[in-house]
């Protein structure tokens, strides 16, 4: 994939937002058929321009007048809000109060950050092929919860353009849900809880719930790959400790033993199954596939921006935008085809902008004719996600 420079940014925005942005089927997802009166014109969007200049509460008659400020205003950022009572652009001639956010899509934040305390090969922004399996499962995960458990029909996943992905579920009726039903949904959908300073953040009743059970065998499909051999969770003593700091100290001695005696992730983690149901058979208490499944909840469940889904009103970036430090674009990533899925094969501005600069080349050699045919059909390519 061709090397992004930021540097090129505000000429490659203004070929992306003239030529290439894929304002019919954006306007028609976010119109949805214009069934509902000013649907569309009482929509929030925010931009972010150069400089980290902030613009909320953008709001635009149709697509015609979206285009020309987009093409315009430039921005290095696009992020959709909720539909209000009024217009969003018009929020400062309302009465006090009376300005409110009405719906909105159920979205979800995945951010390979929040796995920072349990992936060794990478942290902070970085990503590689290694830990991106996290987002494999957690789309697998929650996208199945959102099918089967809650019967959403419209679900469309989006890489985020760096280290994360993003969920609309796009269902009328779920555009009309309460912040509270918002935040009974994400509750049901998390199980990793507590801050940095939380050693064990999973803690699994003794009746397992459905959820719960669906979850573990998705995970169990990437654990020893994912787990045990790119991140080697039990590969070192520091690495050790931090799994034996979520077993019970009634078994702390004996896993010790076990890990000094072995040497391989997969070895060790054999035998600290073999430890804890042992246990089990001798003590009645939760200890035997309980313990196993929490580590490998905490290790592997996704991990939600809880305030990210509840509230009607956040934003959340666009599909389609660019994202300005990578330059990679949010695109849309296909169901069937979330194992193959590579962030670091997803498009750039550059590598998009660059060959339809090659291609209009072709207008000297071949005649304008043809080379626009050729700009139009590429163009469909790169759009045909949506």
């Amino acid at each position: 994939m061709e090397a992004f420079d930021p540097a090129e940014l505000p000429e490659l925005l203004k070929l992306y937002y003239r030529r290439l942005f894929p304002y019919a089927q954006y306007y028609r997802w976010l119109n949805y058929g214009g069934v509902i009166k000013n649907y569309f014109q009482h929509r929030e969007f925010s931009f972010t321009l150069k400089d980290d200049i902030y613009i909320r509460y953008q709001s635009f008659n149709n697509q015609s007048d979206l285009e020309k400020e987009m093409q315009k205003m430039n921005p290095y950022k696009i992020d959709i809000g909720a539909v209000y009572s009024h217009r969003p652009n018009q929020h400062n001639t309302v009465k006090l109060g009376a300005f409110q956010a009405q719906e909105k899509e159920l979205v979800f934040d995945i951010d390979m950050t929040d796995y920072d305390d349990v992936r060794r090969c990478c942290s902070s922004a970085d990503i590689c092929s290694k830990c991106w399996t996290l987002m494999t499962m957690a789309i697998r995960i929650i996208d199945r919860a959102l099918k089967e458990d809650f019967g959403f029909k419209h679900r469309l996943w989006v890489y985020s353009g760096r280290r994360g992905v993003h969920c609309w579920v796009c269902d009328e009726s779920v555009r009309k849900l309460s912040s509270a039903v918002r935040s009974g949904i994400v509750e049901y959908l998390s199980l990793v809880k507590g801050g940095p300073d939380v050693k064990k953040k999973v803690h699994l009743s003794e009746k397992i719930h459905p959820f719960v059970r669906k979850s573990i065998n998705i995970i169990n499909k990437y654990f020893e790959e994912y787990a045990l051999v790119d991140q080697d969770i039990l590969g070192n003593k520091e690495s050790c400790n931090k799994i034996l700091a979520l077993a019970p100290e009634i078994i702390h001695d004996e896993l010790q033993q076990v890990f000094q005696n072995h040497h391989s992730s997969l070895q060790r983690w054999e035998h600290l199954k073999k430890v804890a149901r042992c246990l089990n058979n001798i003590k009645s208490d939760k200890y035997g596939p309980w313990l196993e499944w929490e580590i490998m909840l905490q290790y592997c469940f996704p991990r939600l921006d809880i305030n990210v889904s509840k509230g009607i009103n956040h934003l959340l970036k666009s599909p389609f935008s660019v994202h300005p430090k990578t330059g990679r674009i949010s695109v849309p990533i296909d169901l069937q085809k979330v194992d193959q899925f590579d962030p670091f094969t997803v498009p750039t501005i550059s590598s998009i902008c660059h060959e339809l600069d090659a291609i209009s080349t072709i207008e000297e050699e071949k005649g304008e004719n043809k080379a626009e045919s050729i700009i139009k059909h590429r163009t469909r390519d790169l759009q045909k996600d949506f």
